[in-house]
Formats: structure tokens, C-alpha cells, sequence
């Protein structure tokens, strides 16, 4: 809509501003809080490879923090995008040391790990 000033007949429009856009965050947490958040640089979309070279940081993170836990394992939920599943991913998954967990194929819209992540979700 145009707002029209009562002494002129121009219109006055509001001013406009580029949005920024979307961003992607990834985010890699364990049971005492967040280890790694990763925003997708602008124009890149997610690979097997980029997603592989996350799993490598996340390892390091792990051996770094939480001594001790990479020794007894790690357990792996990620949901079914098309990266994650990628055959270069399930080796990158499977040379570091990481079981994976089946996401159920077609769950409720959210995840269970969101409503740790999203506390608010919960209140009805």
C-alpha cells in the first residue's frame, strides 16, 4: 500500500532494505550443552564433502573437551538429508569411529534433539 500526503499528490513509500537472506547453522551437541555451531558461508549449499570435513572437526572437538568420552564411543543421530547419507560420509562416519542411530523415516516434523535445543517447544 501507498500512503499519500494530504499537500502532494506523491506517494510516500517506506524505505526498503535488502534482507540478508537465509543462514544455515548447523549445530553438533552432546548431553552437556552445544560443542559446535558452523554457519554455511552465503552461495555454498551442503556436500558429503563439507559435511565430512564438520564430522572431522567434531572428532577433534570431542578428543578436546570431553576426554574420555571418544574412548567409550560415540553415538550419531543425524536426520535423512541426502549429505548425510552420502557414501562418502558414511565412510568418513565409519573411519572415525562413529555408530550411527537410525533417524526414523518419516517422524513428527521435529526431532527429539530440537526440544533440548528449543526448551520452549515443550510448553503447550
Amino acid at each position: 500500500m501507498e500512503w499519500w500526503r494530504s499537500s502532494s499528490h506523491h506517494p510516500k513509500k517506506f524505505q526498503v532494505q535488502k534482507s540478508t537472506g537465509k543462514v544455515l547453522a548447523l549445530i553438533f551437541w552432546d548431553q552437556d550443552g552445544i560443542l559446535l555451531i558452523d554457519y554455511l558461508p552465503k552461495g555454498q549449499t551442503i556436500n558429503a564433502e563439507y559435511y565430512s570435513s564438520l564430522l572431522v572437526q567434531m572428532k577433534d572437538i570431542l578428543k578436546e573437551k570431553c576426554h574420555g568420552k571418544v574412548t567409550k564411543g560415540v553415538l550419531y543421530l543425524h536426520d535423512n538429508a541426502s549429505a548425510h547419507w552420502a557414501l562418502a560420509t558414511q565412510k568418513k562416519l565409519a573411519y572415525l569411529g562413529f555408530q550411527c542411530l537410525d533417524h526414523p523415516p518419516y517422524s513428527l516434523d521435529l526431532a527429539p534433539s530440537d526440544y533440548y535445543l528449543f526448551p520452549g517447544l515443550k510448553i503447550n
